[in-house]
């Protein structure tokens, strides 16, 4: 398929869900999550790909835009939201990735993992542990450390269940915690309001073409320092870097005042969240058949224990809803959706913090996914 017909269809998408989140009774949908609905309904009715025969334009907005998406809108970081929702961020994400991983052990008993899912029952949940607590780069490390790539169909199966998810999990995430703010509001309830995420996109800013060369040159010479910095130092994520470089940059008065950054990374976000929802492959999923209701079954059962944990406890310990539901889009998502996430809450005080914890979840995913793996298989 043509890509620049593909590029064209994501910006329809874009184009349409902003006139729509503007719409009163679509607006606490929200633009973000109209433009994965769209996104997904075009890709499944065969308009433009979906996952299972992504073209490289796909690769490249993953690769490029969404780093860029990042570093666009920490350019507008105060650094004081660290030191006021670090601690309560961190707190909330190991709270999440504990529900994960007893939401897999209670999964894996309740639909027979081992009889149904098959012999690699343990691989599956160490794969679904690594990727909602860090991301697909720890599904794809636990499937390469136990072969599961060689086992086509239960890897393609997983893998749409996961990009389904990761779109599924943006639009609750946004969504819950600003109805819970309505019905159930806790004693340390964040200030936003639930106009923030359009106020943001309310910028009318007159943009020079000077300083989109600017905001162009520096984005992406500083994407290209972080990869090379993290190849040098592959123990640490690339967004660490690209995060780290950002925020110095942010700190500087002549950098503060090139116009359109904001601008910029909320289209890079688009474009980002318009992938995610054509990665929502349904027609693979049924081509799979029983292996893939039991995985779904299996996924629905896990998240509840998850939402659980980070909601029920959560409530109970009095946190900020926008933390918790920051903190769990760090969990099944990752540092992009992270600032999404945020941003649509309204909260750009946590957009920092959530995206260092999204990188503190792909820096822990793997390990965490092998100690479940290997604990499932011993104890079934």
């Amino acid at each position: 398929m043509n890509p620049l017909f593909i590029f064209l269809v994501l910006l329809a998408c874009i184009i349409a869900a902003l006139y729509l989140g503007r719409m009163p009774y679509l607006r606490q949908l929200s633009s973000a999550m109209i433009v994965i609905i769209l996104a997904s309904i075009l890709a499944n009715i065969g308009i433009i790909p979906t996952s299972s025969a992504a073209p490289p334009l796909y690769d490249g907005i993953f690769k490029y835009i969404a780093p860029m998406a990042i570093f666009y809108l920490m350019l507008g970081v105060n650094l004081k939201s660290l030191k006021k929702a670090g601690l309560p961020m961190i707190g909330n994400f190991f709270l999440g990735a504990l529900g994960i991983m007893v939401g897999v052990g209670i999964a894996m008993w309740a639909v027979d993992g081992k009889v149904r899912i098959g012999e690699n029952y343990f691989a599956v949940g160490g794969m679904f542990t690594g990727t909602f607590i860090g991301g697909s780069i720890n599904l794809n490390a636990v499937a390469l450390h136990y072969n599961i790539t060689k086992d086509g169909s239960l890897y393609a199966a997983i893998t749409a269940i996961d990009n389904i998810m990761t779109a599924i999990w943006v639009m609750v995430t946004i969504a819950l915690p600003k109805l819970m703010k309505k019905i159930l509001p806790t004693k340390r309830q964040g200030a936003a309001s639930d106009e923030g995420y359009e106020n943001a996109l309310s910028d009318n800013e007159t943009v020079h073409p000077l300083s989109i060369t600017w905001l162009l040159f520096i984005g992406y010479g500083t994407l290209m320092a972080a990869q090379e910095i993290s190849k040098l130092i592959p123990s640490l994520p690339m967004v660490i870097w690209l995060t780290t470089i950002a925020l110095i940059l942010a700190q500087i008065p002549v950098i503060q005042r090139i116009k359109g950054s904001r601008l910029m990374g909320m289209l890079c976000v688009y474009l980002f969240l318009a992938v995610i929802g054509a990665y929502c492959d349904i027609p693979a999923l049924i081509k799979n058949g029983d292996l893939a209701l039991t995985l779904i079954t299996f996924v629905l059962i896990l998240v509840t224990v998850h939402t659980l944990f980070q909601f029920g406890i959560g409530y109970l310990l009095k946190q900020d809803w926008d933390v918790m539901g920051i903190a769990s889009q760090a969990n099944l998502g990752g540092s992009s959706t992270c600032l999404v996430c945020a941003q649509s809450l309204g909260r750009n005080d946590l957009g920092l913090a959530g995206i260092l914890i999204g990188a503190l979840g792909n820096a822990v995913g793997t390990y965490c996914a092998i100690i479940m793996a290997e604990w499932l298989k011993y104890s079934f």
